[in-house]
């Protein structure tokens, strides 16, 4: 059987992933400060101006507009011909701190035996294939490595004419859950006004994608849409308002997999949101690389206040070579699932989030979550 399949990425001057960068940086800084600080910070961009609000519990002062600033600079907003300059733009501030009535559920009381409960009710998921290298789903790792080549170019000066703006689409062919080619490519990135349409496509195609992608996936059938309108020069939070955490596809598995309700930038570890979606790649990466499972999804659910989940949900989707229900009862032995308990293990409380906040949250080897150091016990547990 042979079918399609299609996932996005944004680069790192997409306005709404401009706004999760800065949720994350002010994250940082918080936790930089004050490792358990509590911080939920959302962020919009539109027409120059950056509004900042939410909820902020720190010992310690962040100095918001410089982190905002830095940001901006750093993604290459340098320029008012952009549409956004780091210099000039309006930054709004709108910070309370977190609600007494939430902390009651989270904070951890000793004196009752009581741990840190999830920060809200939700479901998380994770996802772990066995088609890529880094145990990710093709089309999604292939259109990060896409917008990975067009930054470094950009940055780099081997493509000046690009602006910071811009996102993919790589649609990838199987047959029989295999993949055998890429099909389609689109690519849409801000450029200066001066370059022409053909030598930017160009540029695009041999610089970009053929550099980013594997040569032997790519042939003369497959199809290029770069730039299919034919100019994008007005782009950022002038073309498009921004928010953060509307790219929750683009930071998961590119629809392959499943994803929450809940976003994950601005938001600090105790927040389950976040904590438990690492937590549910990490496991369902140590199954997929133990090769208990092709493919592997893992939802965990929560209350309010209440430490341990309320349910663990495995899917191998006919991959398997043992069952859910018998790999189901060994993973809280096996992987800590209480808010406390994700914390320490992965580590969580240290300012490491605006890396996260481009490029998707999963399948690059410097984050904890992407270890695969329980394949051993695993194995060892189920026999």
């Amino acid at each position: 059987m042979k079918y399609l399949f299609t996932s996005e990425s944004v680069g790192e001057g997409h306005p709404d992933k401009l706004c999760d960068q800065i949720s994350d940086a002010v994250l940082d800084e918080a936790l930089r400060q004050d490792p358990n600080s509590r911080v939920a910070c959302e962020v919009m961009a539109s027409n120059g101006v950056i509004l900042i609000g939410g909820e902020m519990t720190v010992d310690g002062y962040i100095d918001i507009q410089s982190v905002t600033r830095g940001i901006i600079k750093s993604i290459g907003y340098t320029d008012p011909d952009y549409g956004l300059d780091y210099k000039s733009c309006g930054i709004l501030l709108n910070i309370n701190s977190q609600s007494p009535d939430i902390a009651i559920g989270v904070n951890a009381d000793p004196q009752k035996n009581k741990d840190i409960g999830a920060g809200d009710q939700g479901m998380m998921f994770g996802y772990a294939c066995d088609e890529t290298p880094e145990l990710m789903p093709a089309p999604i790792m292939f259109a990060h490595k896409i917008m990975m080549k067009a930054a470094e170019v950009r940055k780099n000066g081997r493509l000046p004419f690009l602006r910071p703006d811009g996102k993919c689409q790589v649609t990838v062919e199987y047959e029989n859950d295999k993949i055998k080619r890429i099909h389609t490519v689109v690519l849409s990135h801000q450029h200066d006004e001066d370059v022409s349409y053909e030598v930017l496509k160009e540029e695009l195609i041999q610089k970009v994608i053929k550099e980013a992608l594997p040569q032997e996936l790519l042939d003369k059938n497959t199809i290029y849409y770069i730039n299919p309108t034919g100019r994008f020069v007005i782009g950022g939070p002038q073309g498009d308002t921004g928010l953060t955490g509307r790219k929750i596809v683009v930071d998961t598995y590119g629809g392959m997999g499943r994803v929450g309700g809940g976003a994950f930038s601005g938001k600090d570890p105790t927040k389950v949101d976040r904590s438990a979606a690492y937590m549910a790649r990490y496991i369902a990466k140590n199954i997929v690389a133990a090769k208990i499972a092709k493919r592997c999804e893992i939802e965990l659910a929560y209350a309010i206040g209440i430490a341990n989940p309320v349910s663990i949900n495995l899917n191998f989707f006919g991959t398997g070579n043992i069952s859910e229900e018998k790999v189901e009862k060994i993973i809280p032995e096996i992987f800590p699932l209480t808010p406390h308990g994700i914390i320490d293990y992965l580590d969580l409380r240290k300012p490491i989030y605006v890396e996260t906040a481009k490029y998707g949250h999963f399948g690059r080897s410097n984050f904890s979550w992407e270890k695969t150091d329980k394949v051993d016990e695993l194995l060892k547990k189920l026999k």
